[in-house]
């Protein structure tokens, strides 16, 4: 409280015990030297009625005391400005990082992925290659088709094939292959026919016989009373073989069935290439083993039987029959009888100008 004067109240006598507080009656002042003595007077303590403002300190009432409260203000300003340019450096660091990342996953350092070059100023259409246009989707290497685990995607038209419950996908290092088990119920089934009988095709597989005896077929086609082609091993003659077949009559008969068989090379537990193809201009099948052509026979033509491509069985007198025992891959179908350069570049997987017209696990 003050008096009015802005200044605090003279301070009231203490207990005469003394302690803490000011000065009491009849104590002398440290904090104020005495007063001049008066006239009569000596340099004893005032009289008792006398009184004096409440000394002050030196060390808080001084011109150099600090201001703690703005030393306090400019604490916590420079505090805030260091946490603002805190956050800039980290939202900064996460924008860099974040642009670097999607640098690498979109070109990176090998420029793998780098934009299309622009097209030159001789080019009449001025958009460049064709081929580099950003819009082009990687290729998908997908062996079945997305959502569908056991059907085969074809990688050269629209057929898929269907797995049966015998039949099962095998994943190697580079590659797929289709596994059958030599039963009944181990084989797939085209959606429809891919091969039109009564022209030009070929039809080749890359194919492992486990089986030392009996009829297997690797592919086929047809589900009637007959097939219309089959490929694949059997016992001839009481000899391990390949054989290409195809069928004449619209019975299935044995005396209208036509073949190429080669039993001079290994038939049993190592892969082989095998290709049957048939020109309808020159009324002749071959098989090839490989890139070696095994031979080739003259055919009246070929009974166009109903029903779809078949791998690892094939159908006789009305009943399937001839199950494949082992895996198959690089299952290829074209719409012309391939010549010798054509084959061996089929062999080393490079086809070049020739194309499928179906091909899966490729």
């Amino acid at each position: 409280m003050t008096d009015g004067t802005d200044r605090p109240n003279s301070p009231q006598p203490g207990p005469a015990s003394g302690g803490y507080g000011y000065p009491q009656p009849g104590q002398s002042n440290p904090y104020q030297p005495a007063p001049a003595p008066q006239p009569g007077q000596g340099f004893g303590p005032p009289p008792a009625d006398e009184t004096f403002p409440p000394p002050v300190p030196e060390a808080f009432g001084s011109a150099s005391t600090p201001d703690w409260q703005a030393m306090a203000d400019a604490t916590e300003a420079s505090r805030r400005k260091r946490k603002r340019l805190t956050i800039g450096i980290a939202a900064l660091a996460v924008v860099l990082v974040a642009g670097g990342a999607s640098w690498f996953v979109l070109g990176g350092p090998d420029g793998k992925n780098d934009p299309p070059p622009a097209a030159s100023s001789g080019s009449p259409s001025g958009s460049g290659n064709p081929s580099q246009s950003p819009d082009k989707t990687p290729e998908d290497d997908s062996p079945t088709v997305p959502g569908e685990p056991n059907l085969l995607r074809d990688r050269s038209g629209k057929m898929g094939i269907a797995l049966g419950p015998g039949a099962s996908l095998g994943e190697l290092a580079k590659r797929t292959e289709v596994r059958f088990k030599g039963t009944a119920d181990s084989y797939a089934q085209g959606a429809e026919a891919a091969v039109d009988v009564t022209k030009s095709f070929t039809v080749s597989t890359r194919a492992y016989n486990v089986a030392e005896t009996g009829s297997r077929m690797a592919v086929s086609q047809g589900d009637g009373v007959s097939y219309s082609f089959e490929l694949g091993f059997e016992v001839v003659n009481g000899k391990k073989a390949w054989v290409f077949r195809v069928q004449t009559g619209d019975k299935g008969q044995a005396a209208t069935a036509q073949q190429v068989v080669v039993d001079t090379v290994d038939t049993t537990r190592q892969w082989a290439l095998l290709t049957g193809t048939y020109d309808a201009e020159k009324k002749t099948i071959a098989l090839w083993v490989d890139d070696k052509q095994a031979g080739q026979a003259q055919v009246s033509g070929i009974w166009a039987g109903p029903g779809p491509l078949q791998l690892g069985r094939a159908r006789h007198h009305g009943i399937w029959s001839a199950a494949w025992d082992g895996p198959l891959d690089h299952i290829r179908i074209f719409d012309q009888a391939l010549g010798q350069e054509q084959i061996t570049g089929l062999k080393n997987n490079k086809t070049g100008k020739t194309k499928p017209t179906h091909s899966w696990l490729i």
